[in-house]
């Protein structure tokens, strides 16, 4: 018998709870898999009060006898694995068994370096906001068949070579053009020789174990990082992350096929949020975008930049719908908007005077536009103990109602506090 596959995916602009939802979803599947992006991304799962933030390791490892894996698709640090591992151990975690693909290309320490000095170099008006953990970097590498492999560090001759002429074209452009001291190649290849061992119990390849596993009828679960709107492709460009955090980067992150997916599950809070510089038609300059970072504690797990914050953008939800392919929606922090007179959600903008209703691919069309709103009346009860749909405030039922009903997806799971345990799951 076949197994079954399920996808997480950030519907806005990341941040969105998707540790939570794979943290949910985790007891019914037998292996999860992270399939793009590096330590740029920050996933928290929260289980009686003790928070757990993710990096690189997928948000499963909290679960003994599950198998995790990091996917050819994702840039590994190995400083960080190797941090949140040992940050599991000290906490006596009887943790999931670990694959790293041995595909999955490696964030050098010239990557960080050349990802801040770039950055640095770039006016207020034209920053991107990267972390500086040198995520575009060694992708850049990676599609300019320059980047350095898990893989390439079990051969350390091999790896001589390669790290030899590599380093010298980044040391050219960071004396040259940034006029800094060079990096040292015994330094670099020392700490890359570091890693090599304690990397070596780890690998895997990864699309064997989830072909494997599916064979055997066992559901799959895969973990995207960021959300759509940072696409390289789809999101607003050039304000994005490095790799496909859609649906899309599931099949080239992890080398299994379409036809293998069941269930594609899109994460959105019940309002939005953004890190970084880029677009965001319904982000409140004012005191509610103040009261929503303060309630919801938006600040990054990675950097703890605070959160650019606003009102639900159903434009931009349900073109990430439609990107995606989502069959389902998960909502979380409905409990952030618990003592609001009214809510207020953006249904449409409006351009040049007109109205518009699809999301612009044009990210300087996205900029000048103006969020059309509908209000709704809000609620004032405590929802963190709820445990039904209809135990909810009528309000909030109302809203999730029509979230539905606009994107045309149900809403299966409902994030109504920051605990593992406050949350609401239903049958469609």
């Amino acid at each position: 018998m076949r197994g079954t596959a399920e996808v997480i995916v950030g519907m806005q602009w990341g941040d969105e709870g998707k540790g939570r939802v794979v943290d949910a979803v985790m007891p019914k599947c037998d292996v999860v898999v992270r399939y793009q992006g590096g330590a740029n991304a920050g996933h928290t799962v929260i289980v009686e009060g003790k928070k757990y933030v993710f990096h690189i390791l997928p948000s499963g490892m909290l679960y003994s006898g599950k198998v995790c894996v990091v996917g050819n698709g994702v840039v590994v640090d190995p400083d960080r694995l190797f941090e949140e591992l040992g940050e599991l151990s000290s906490q006596g975690m009887d943790r999931a068994r670990l694959v790293v693909s041995g595909s999955a290309h490696v964030v050098m320490p010239y990557h960080k370096v050349l990802d801040q000095l770039e950055e640095s170099v770039r006016s207020k008006e034209k920053r991107i906001g990267t972390t500086g953990q040198g995520i575009g970097p060694c992708y850049v590498d990676k599609f300019n068949r320059t980047g350095i492999r898990v893989y390439d560090l079990m051969h350390p001759d091999m790896l001589r070579d390669k790290l030899d002429y590599i380093l010298g074209l980044k040391n050219q452009i960071i004396t040259r053009i940034y006029k800094e001291t060079p990096m040292s190649f015994d330094a670099v290849y020392e700490k890359a020789m570091s890693w090599s061992e304690r990397l070596s119990v780890y690998i895997g390849d990864g699309s064997a174990i989830i072909a494997k596993a599916l064979n055997e009828g066992k559901c799959v679960l895969f973990e995207g990082a960021q959300g759509t709107l940072l696409d390289i492709d789809h999101g607003t460009y050039p304000y994005v992350t490095s790799s496909n955090p859609t649906c899309g980067g599931v099949f080239t992150g992890t080398g299994v096929g379409p036809k293998s997916i069941d269930k594609i599950i899109g994460v959105a809070k019940a309002y939005c949020t953004r890190v970084g510089e880029g677009p965001f038609p319904s982000e409140d300059l004012g005191e509610m975008g103040k009261y929503l970072r303060e309630k919801g504690r938006e600040y990054g797990a990675t950097t703890g930049r605070p959160r650019r914050c606003g009102w639900l953008d159903l434009v931009a939800l349900k073109y990430a719908a439609r990107i995606n392919g989502a069959t389902h929606l998960a909502l979380t922090k409905l409990d952030v908007l618990s003592g609001l007179e009214e809510i207020k959600v953006c249904v449409a903008y409006e351009y040049e005077g007109k109205k518009l209703e699809d999301y612009p691919a044009d990210t300087w069309m996205l900029s000048q536009v103006k969020p059309l709103y509908r209000t709704f009346k809000g609620f004032s009860e405590d929802t963190s103990g709820v445990k039904a749909m209809e135990d909810l405030p009528q309000a909030a039922r109302d809203y999730v109602k029509f979230i539905e009903d606009q994107t045309g997806l149900p809403v299966i799971m409902l994030g109504v506090g920051p605990d593992r345990k406050e949350t609401i799951y239903r049958e469609v």
